[in-house]
């Protein structure tokens, strides 16, 4: 029995036909479109104030947002003042930094309120959150 060492390439170009391969990545785009989820998150709108001198915090907060309308938020669910008094009441938040985000309209009473009932339960960081002026 003889084995052909060499084989015989022909001489000239040969083209690939690219239909399937185009077919194949069409069908695998429209699995990734269908298949994936998008959930846009609704946020909360503040217009935080001006400061030159604020700082940046790289720690993780519990953040206290207080809207334009005086609407607040703890963590982003809206509460009341006697609801985020009990949410704040516990040992584990004490002992982290906590952030108020409050709006440019915002009532200062509103903001003197959070603040009292933070210094009232101990809390020892509040951070006041602030756009840096350029």
């Amino acid at each position: 029995m003889k084995f052909k060492r060499h084989a015989k390439l022909e001489h000239g170009l040969k083209q690939i036909d690219i239909a399937p391969l185009i077919d194949v990545i069409f069908q695998l785009l429209i699995f990734f479109m269908l298949s994936s989820s998008f959930t846009f998150q609704s946020g909360i709108s503040v217009k935080l104030p001006k400061a030159v001198t604020s700082d940046i915090i790289k720690e993780e907060n519990f953040i206290i947002t207080i809207t334009g309308e005086n609407v607040v938020y703890f963590n982003g669910v809206i509460s009341t003042l006697k609801e985020l008094k009990q949410k704040l009441d516990r040992p584990n938040i004490k002992k982290r930094p906590l952030l108020i985000k409050a709006d440019r309209r915002a009532s200062v009473g509103r903001i003197v309120d959070i603040w009292d009932l933070c210094r009232n339960l101990e809390i020892e960081k509040i951070n006041i959150a602030t756009n840096q002026e350029r």
